[in-house]
């Protein structure tokens, strides 16, 4: 991704918005400050973000949501309390390290029962899930995502929404001379998924305290 500086107004402006809209949380404060403790990548889904993947997945009343991509569990937590009553949510993490630190952070929050942690390489492990679910977050390494979107597809069923995340990349997507592998890797999915007649989707470019990024967000017809 270029190496651009954010302007300081994206991140003034989560700010305030978080503020107003999402109450003080000490579960998902802790989440954040043990993966920190632990040094795991500062990639997590900011709260603004946890709070929008929140409202999109809570739309769909889901009973089941899948997870690509746990890291330290702080996205999880925002997905497990989107959950209808006796939902479940399954999410993959390819490092056991983080997946250590999510189920502390996850069980820590008071939704562990409701969380599946599968630990293992998400192609390999997909195969063993059963579907539908209802909601799909992917957030994993951005080469496979054309992968993991199929097997999202396939696992999802009409009306099944599936958000991705880091489409965007600074707008390295939109670069065809590009060398960085996620904007590659985000070239190919949304060329495959352009092609794909089995949902409709758009891209929703972002700005905010994650700098400049985006979502892709589909839907299964």
């Amino acid at each position: 991704m270029a190496d651009k500086k954010p302007d300081p107004r994206w991140a003034a402006v989560d700010d305030y918005a978080e503020r107003l809209l999402v109450r003080p949380d000490p579960a998902l404060n802790a989440a954040v400050a043990d993966s920190d403790a632990a040094k795991l990548p500062p990639i997590a889904v900011s709260p603004m973000q946890g709070a929008f993947i929140h409202a999109l997945a809570r739309a769909t009343k889901p009973r089941a949501i899948l997870e690509i991509g746990t890291l330290g569990g702080y996205s999880t937590i925002w997905l497990a309390r989107a959950l209808e009553p006796g939902g479940r949510l399954v999410t993959l993490e390819y490092e056991r390290k983080h997946a250590d630190v999510a189920r502390k952070n996850v069980d820590r929050a008071g939704v562990g029962d409701r969380v599946e942690i599968r630990v293992g390489n998400a192609i390999g492990l997909l195969p063993s899930l059963s579907g539908p679910f209802d909601f799909i977050f992917i957030d994993a390494d951005k080469p496979s995502t054309t992968e993991y979107f199929q097997w999202g597809v396939k696992l999802g069923r009409p009306g099944t929404l599936i958000v991705v995340d880091n489409v965007v990349r600074d707008g390295a997507i939109a670069d065809e001379k590009t060398k960085d592998e996620g904007a590659l890797g985000m070239r190919r999915f949304l060329d495959a998924a352009g092609r794909d007649r089995r949902v409709t989707m758009s891209v929703i470019q972002t700005v905010g305290a994650k700098s400049y990024d985006g979502f892709a967000v589909a839907v299964v017809v």
